[in-house]
């Protein structure tokens, strides 16, 4: 009879060494071409079927249902209920309740889930009112309310700032200019006559507006005056212009926030003008503009 070398005894195998009182009687192999007599005979875990040592394997009797004990196996470690294990400070669950200190899921403890809060409470906090369930958010809607929080902080924020532009703007905004050809034709005149600017501007590049600085936002040592402006300038270096003009406080460079910033309204077109805009697609000769500070952005309506 052949011999092969016994495997190592750390190794997980799929027979196991049938008892010493099978001595007295031994066994024959049951593999289907060994009549060998083993006094020592192997079950196979899978077939439950007795071996001779050189076919104890699966493989050497060919097991017809090779695999089915290391299956079974791996079943039994699955069904392990971790009630059975003792938990550890690494291993251990404690109760969510922030003066509890239990352990659950636990040979002494089990853990309940409080289907309003998700959380896992043992037993003595397991009922809502015992852990001031209504005072907690849910986990799963944690990161939801608080980007609704978000939103409704900025809706609340911009409805604020629309109010805010609208009382602003209709208790300041002066009357628009007469609307006949004559009255504009006198007006604008009188403007150029009056009006004050930089020489280096050509005559025929030259935009003639009226600016006012709003007195209840904006501190200004002169209220009003006549000026002409570069119509290739931007609204922007157009509003820095008219604040050194009117010797108003201009901000808007430094930062800050929109409380300090300054806007220019255009009475005519009836709102506020983005200081990126080229001045002449939108003022025309004659027309008012008014410096404003604290209104909001451009998209605050008027």
């Amino acid at each position: 009879m052949a011999s092969s070398t016994p495997p190592h005894p750390s190794e997980p195998q799929s027979f196991t060494q049938m008892d010493k009182e099978m001595l007295d009687i031994g066994g024959t192999c049951q593999y289907l071409t060994c009549d060998n007599y083993d006094f020592l005979p192997f079950r196979c875990e899978s077939c439950r079927g007795r071996f001779c040592q050189d076919h104890r394997t699966e493989a050497g009797h060919k097991c017809a249902h090779a695999g089915e004990w290391a299956r079974r196996k791996a079943q039994q470690q699955a069904n392990k209920s971790p009630l059975g294990q003792k938990p550890t400070i690494n291993t251990a669950t404690q109760c969510s309740h922030p003066q509890c200190k239990t352990l659950i899921d636990t040979l002494n403890s089990v853990g309940v889930v409080c289907s309003t809060c998700n959380r896992k409470y043992c037993l003595k906090h397991r009922i809502p009112e015992d852990h001031d369930c209504s005072k907690i958010t849910p986990v799963a809607a944690r990161q939801t309310s608080t980007a609704v929080r978000q939103t409704d902080k900025a809706r609340a924020a911009l409805g604020r700032l629309k109010l805010w532009g609208k009382e602003k703007q209709a208790a300041v905004l002066p009357k628009p200019k007469p609307s006949s050809a004559a009255s504009r034709v006198i007006a604008l005149n009188q403007l150029k006559r009056t009006a004050k600017g930089d020489n280096k501007i050509p005559q025929d590049k030259r935009l003639y507006l009226h600016v006012e600085a709003e007195a209840n936002t904006t501190t200004s040592k002169l209220p009003k005056g006549e000026f002409w402006y570069s119509k290739a300038w931007s609204v922007g270096r157009l509003l820095d212009d008219a604040a050194r003009g009117l010797q108003v406080q201009n901000v808007n460079n430094r930062g800050g926030g929109e409380e300090e910033r300054l806007r220019v309204f255009h009475v005519e077109g009836g709102r506020l003008l983005e200081f990126g805009e080229k001045v002449e697609d939108v003022l025309a000769q004659g027309n008012t503009i008014v410096l404003l500070r604290g209104v909001g952005p451009v998209s605050v309506e008027a």
